[in-house]
């Protein structure tokens, strides 16, 4: 396995860890939307308070892998998907802002306003994410120099807006489990209520989406068969989906949660391995693809930037363990809480 596999693995790795530890944020998010009362939208914001800013650190960490391992995949992607971009930077920022002033004025209609900004700023993005996907899987058009030819308008195509769908359909099916570890009574069994229906949704969706990659995208599917890898990830993804719902009628919540975060890893492996060795195709020609050699820095810069992630990587899981460890168990809310 050469540097450019390596760092093909290390950012699946992080964007897949991401995706688990921000997706259950983004899912609490989108439900946040659907709450009752306002004790019920504190119980959501204090579960992932602690959390939600160490969870967006994998996200950094994988951009910035991207950006110095294959520096010119990150300068097609972001200057081809700007506009989505700052569309998503600009519901983070106003997510992220809610937390703190929510409670700053004490007002029904100041804490709806920012209730708002959180589940907005938590929907789009677990939208747009799925967006971003679909177009790289469908392939995005590149020329030759691999310069994005195309327009935004071109981007929301209806493959791409499908898997949207898809992911924010995952993302509250996973939020929704994680919320059945930190609350009691009523709440939690509306959770699983919402895990439920969010399950079949994702499934249907799912099934719907893989036929629809197979119309639209047949390259995807063509040798990942003849991958050990991919029927791993196969057997991983198929195997947490019958699992997941038979846990939570028992109320294994904890099983659930990662039957779920079992799921994102299996689906991102899936797709990792079929579009590998590629990380832009091309729709206009597949020759025209960034690839992990054609799009890939100087090895000596690599190998730098694996010492240093090497070095880095355990920290941020210390990191992430420890307050995990810290603000386990279920949610209390106090007086000076969100």
């Amino acid at each position: 396995m050469d540097l450019n596999t390596t760092w093909f693995l290390l950012i699946g790795v992080l964007l897949t860890g991401y995706a688990i530890l921000d997706g259950f944020d983004l899912g609490v998010g989108v439900l946040h939307l659907f709450s009752q009362d306002d004790r019920e939208r504190r119980v959501n914001l204090t579960a992932i308070g602690p959390v939600w800013d160490g969870n967006e650190v994998w996200l950094l960490a994988g951009g910035g892998s991207l950006f110095a391992a294959f520096p010119r995949v990150y300068a097609t992607v972001f200057s081809s998907f700007y506009l989505p971009f700052m569309l998503l930077l600009l519901a983070l920022i106003f997510r992220a802002v809610s937390f703190e002033f929510r409670s700053q004025v004490d007002s029904p209609g100041w804490r709806r306003c920012w209730d708002w900004a959180f589940g907005l700023g938590s929907t789009i993005p677990a939208l747009l994410y799925g967006v971003a996907v679909g177009n790289i899987l469908r392939g995005i058009p590149l020329n030759e120099e691999g310069v994005f030819t195309g327009s935004f308008p071109g981007l929301l195509n209806p493959y791409s807006l499908l898997l949207g769908l898809l992911s924010l359909t995952m993302f509250t099916m996973h939020g929704a489990a994680y919320m059945t570890l930190k609350t009691n009574g009523e709440l939690r069994e509306r959770m699983k209520r919402w895990a439920s229906r969010a399950w079949i949704v994702f499934a249907a969706l799912f099934i719907l989406s893989t036929f629809a990659t197979f119309l639209i995208s047949p390259y995807l599917f063509e040798g990942a068969p003849g991958k050990p890898l991919w029927w791993l990830f196969l057997i991983l993804f198929l195997g947490s989906m019958i699992y997941l719902p038979v846990v939570e009628k028992k109320e294994k919540y904890l099983h659930a949660f990662l039957a779920s975060s079992l799921v994102i890893t299996g689906m991102i492996g899936l797709a990792a391995v079929s579009i590998f060795p590629r990380l832009v195709p091309s729709i206009t020609d597949l020759a025209y693809s960034l690839t992990i050699y054609n799009a890939a820095s100087t090895p000596k810069a690599q190998r730098v930037i694996l010492i240093i992630a090497l070095i880095g990587m355990p920290l941020v899981i210390a990191y992430t363990s420890y307050v995990y460890w810290v603000f386990k168990g279920k949610v209390e809310l106090s007086e000076k809480g969100y």
